[in-house]
């Protein structure tokens, strides 16, 4: 059995690699070597979970989701939540917020994944995470809130929402 262990070990790509384009199956050999390793920081600040969210491998990061112990997973690189709603992965976007996830943590330019949706124009999205009471009223660092960002956009559907929902 540890001649296993050692031939899959150094046969497998690391759990970034996986996350950006391996299967399930990888992720689950790499995790018997090592349970904590989908958990481990990138040197470039990602998380195995937000680069599954970033790069579309959706079978992987619907796995993640279940097994990663901080669903939020914020880095300097933001969080699984925005790498998804910027993929506009609506899949994706509601796996994660029925875990619970935050919809209103903000990446270093103050920016949530509620304005990233808005930005997207993905009406879909923008009702998910209204619905996961994403703050409409929260600012970024140049001062725009999401009903700004709407109007940027002239999406009709959207700032609707966002007056709808606005505090």
């Amino acid at each position: 059995m540890s001649f296993f262990v050692f031939l899959v070990a150094h046969s497998q790509k690391s759990v970034f690699e996986v996350a950006r384009s391996g299967s399930v199956n990888e992720i689950k050999a790499l995790m018997a070597i090592n349970a904590d390793t989908i958990n481990a920081v990138e040197d470039s600040g990602y998380l195995p979970l937000t680069l599954a969210c970033y790069n579309g491998n959706n079978e992987v990061a619907l796995f993640l989701v279940n097994h990663v112990k901080d669903i939020n997973g914020n880095s300097k690189m933001g969080t699984p939540l925005m790498a998804a709603v910027y993929k506009n992965d609506e899949l994706v976007v509601q796996a994660l917020l029925a875990m619970n996830v935050n919809p209103n943590i903000a990446d270093a330019n103050g920016t949530t994944a509620l304005h990233y949706a808005i930005m997207s124009r993905n009406e879909a999205i923008v009702k998910l995470l209204i619905d996961a009471n994403a703050d409409v009223a929260f600012t970024d660092k140049r001062g725009n809130s999401a009903l700004d960002y709407g109007k940027m956009t002239q999406n009709q559907n959207i700032i609707n929402l966002l007056k709808k929902n606005k505090i």
